[in-house]
């Protein structure tokens, strides 16, 4: 049985489509040392999914409510779970 790992889900919501909050993202959460993936939905939204440590997810969550810098975050929906680990590296989709 692999270790249990604590997993952050993100819906964001405002101009982040357009103004590259995905590959801000997979830089930053690459950074962080995290894993997981950002992908655009075709609601304008940006979701996102990280698993790392608590501490790098907290940091990852509150440059998410900020953004890069063109973007305008108007909500983040965050989802925090934990389960074994389902990612190898941060992928952008």
């Amino acid at each position: 049985m692999s270790p249990m790992i604590d997993r952050l889900h993100l819906f964001i919501a405002g101009r982040v489509q357009g103004v590259g909050f995905r590959y801000s993202t997979e830089d930053r959460a690459r950074s962080l040392g995290l894993c997981g993936w950002v992908r655009n939905l075709p609601d304008g939204r940006v979701e996102a999914e990280f698993e790392g440590p608590k501490s790098a997810l907290e940091e990852m969550l509150e440059w998410c409510r900020r953004g890069p810098r063109f973007a305008a975050v108007a909500q983040v929906e965050a989802v925090w779970e934990q389960g074994e680990p389902q990612y190898r590296g941060f992928t952008c989709r």
